[in-house]
């Protein structure tokens, strides 16, 4: 992962967390469900971004990278993983 993408990540994941200490703190506090329910989302859709984030430099750096090496066993290698990431995340 290149050093711009991991310090942005780090942040984002940060932040994260502390949304986490904040749902817990809500169940603890009796908070109504909904209000509750709707920090969840905010949650999985900052992870998205995250993992988005980290595809994205993925494929800007060791697709790229195995892409203009000509190696093709690496090349297939990069290309199932990105497969494989998109088959799991849809279950």
């Amino acid at each position: 992962m290149q050093n711009e993408t991991k310090v942005a990540v780090q942040k984002r994941f940060n932040r994260i967390e502390g949304q986490v200490r904040g749902l817990t703190r809500m169940v603890e506090e009796g908070r109504y469900c909904i209000d509750i329910v709707t920090q969840i989302s905010a949650v999985r859709a900052a992870l998205r971004r995250a993992e988005e984030e980290i595809l994205r430099d993925h494929v800007g750096h060791c697709v790229e990278h195995a892409i203009n090496s000509g190696d093709k066993k690496d090349q297939r290698r990069k290309i199932t993983e990105i497969i494989d990431v998109f088959r799991r995340s849809d279950r």
